[in-house]
């Protein structure tokens, strides 16, 4: 989204993969708890898993084209953005394409300033309400109506939020605080989409601001004071421009329309934001079609959410189990994505997958991570779990990612001491990950150390 690159996320995006998936159908009181999490743990990140990945949003129920079209033209933004273009009809502007004097259409539309009215003509420009050519501004090619089809003016209000999101660059709430965190607040009510409280949007704003800004107590202070007013007036202009509404629980979401443009601008980032009616065909897959479409990346991760809600937690685990166990490793590897969407209520099969060979790892770091007995995993499994993971990725479209992987796998280890350790784990595909290693990473010591390592496993 726009600005999404800020520092100093509300709640941070590598986070956000993680509340996304958990706030879907739990209570309010449940959501605002994880939010409190998230929020604690923000701030800057720089790890590669953070940030540039793609997040996979709950599917959401989207109101009709043709309501929501009929909607736009409702917006007081768009309806002050229609006004001022109607007022300017054809007159002269100042070299940098602005109104010569912004006080005389602000007395005479009701405009409460320069500011707002900054936000409209760029709006108005920009939508091609307004043509300026050689210094002067007259109608443009486009005059949004009701006789629009519904696409034309989707496409429409998509290019109205869009320059509303990028005046978060030039102060668009009035809060640089606010600015700075708006696309990560507005993706946090998309995933939360019956609403978050004031108080909730403030802490993690707060908590955030100091995590990441190192921010002095003095400071803090200060902008706990003040965040609260200055939140309130950003999402009375959040209001303006269509994008916020206040729920019957008094909680601020997103309107319809906000869904709809949330939802454009997530898109445009490459993340997975599925409605409903997409989403929905995978319920009826089977398990070894699912994880085919997810491993060949023709499906997207919210399928699975879709897929388990479909199940009993125990029967679907005890199908996962069952490829996992006969399957590649890009196939366990997608399992066991799965997998850890699931409670302990799938304990039983994941239980009975410690007696399958290639699967008994991945079901007993499962049962460590919930607190369920599980034998102990040695350095040498963990080692198995590392060349498996990273086996996973020798498939086509996948090579490119092993490097990476491998540093996110190993964090602080000597990577020449973990790849020893790699060529003396007995896994099949072994040679496989450590040629893959020896091209593709760009350490000069490690791609070494890989190709070693390679010579010695094949000379056994």
């Amino acid at each position: 989204m726009a600005k999404s690159g800020n520092s100093g996320n509300v709640f941070d995006l590598g986070e956000l993969r993680r509340l996304v998936e958990e706030l879907g159908s739990g209570s309010r009181e449940a959501r605002a708890a994880v939010l409190d999490e998230v929020a604690a743990d923000g701030g800057d990140c720089d790890c590669p898993g953070c940030g540039p990945d793609a997040l996979s949003f709950p599917p959401v129920r989207l109101a009709p084209d043709g309501e929501l079209a009929a909607a736009v033209l409702e917006v007081p933004l768009v309806r002050d953005a229609r006004r001022l273009a109607a007022w300017t009809g054809t007159r002269q502007v100042t070299p940098e394409g602005l109104l010569p004097d912004p006080f005389l259409p602000c007395a005479e539309l009701g405009l409460p300033g320069p500011s707002r009215l900054h936000l409209l003509w760029v709006v108005a420009v920009n939508t091609r309400m307004i043509r300026i050519m050689r210094g002067v501004a007259s109608p443009g090619p486009l005059a949004p109506s009701a006789s629009l089809p519904p696409a034309a003016l989707l496409e429409f209000w998509d290019g109205v939020v869009m320059d509303v999101l990028d005046r978060a660059d030039e102060s668009l709430t009035g809060s640089a605080v606010v600015d700075d965190h708006l696309a990560e607040m507005l993706a946090t009510m998309y995933a939360v989409h019956d609403g978050l409280s004031r108080a909730t949007l403030v802490k993690g704003i707060l908590q955030s601001h100091e995590v990441a800004c190192q921010a002095r107590p003095a400071e803090m202070r200060a902008l706990a004071a003040a965040l609260p007013g200055e939140l309130e007036t950003a999402l009375e202009l959040l209001g303006y421009c269509g994008l916020v509404e206040t729920s019957g629980a008094g909680l601020p979401r997103l309107t319809p329309l906000g869904m709809w443009a949330v939802r454009q601008d997530l898109l445009r980032e490459g993340h997975d934001a599925p409605t409903a009616s997409e989403v929905a065909v995978f319920a009826g897959l089977d398990a070894a079609e699912l994880v085919e479409a997810i491993t060949d990346r023709s499906a997207a991760p919210s399928a699975v959410a879709v897929w388990l809600a479909s199940r009993a937690p125990e029967a679907a685990a005890r199908e996962l189990v069952k490829i996992a166990a006969s399957g590649t490793a890009a196939q366990r590897a997608t399992v066991g994505s799965i997998l850890e969407e699931l409670g302990p209520e799938a304990e039983a099969p994941l239980r009975e997958a410690l007696a399958e060979p290639a699967m008994w790892r991945y079901a007993a770091s499962w049962l460590h991570i919930r607190d369920l007995p599980a034998p102990a995993l040695t350095l040498a499994d963990r080692t198995w779990l590392t060349v498996d993971t990273l086996a996973a990725m020798t498939c086509p479209g996948r090579a490119a990612d092993v490097a990476r992987e491998f540093d996110l796998l190993e964090p602080g280890e000597d990577p020449v001491r973990v790849i020893e350790e790699m060529a003396r784990a007995g896994h099949p595909e072994t040679l496989a990950v450590l040629d893959l290693l020896a091209a593709r990473h760009g350490e000069p010591a490690v791609a070494k150390a890989a190709r070693k390592a390679a010579m010695k496993t094949r000379s056994r």
